[in-house]
């Protein structure tokens, strides 16, 4: 995913079905300069991390 498209998804009132590393995540924030966001599970709310928009699937 380019981070254009994950900001639009971390802006859209509508949760859409986005997968990191074989699991469904929640975008908090994308830094669009850099190519990160931060993301969590949606199993574990609170375990953030930031990662490489490249690593996120839209589904």
């Amino acid at each position: 995913m380019d981070a254009k498209r994950a900001q639009e998804i971390a802006s859209s009132p509508v949760m859409s079905n986005v997968i990191c590393n074989g699991e469904k995540i929640y975008i908090e924030h994308v830094d669009q300069s850099n190519g990160v966001a931060t993301i969590h599970s949606l199993n574990n709310p609170q375990n953030k991390q930031s990662v490489s928009v490249n690593n996120l699937m839209e589904q």
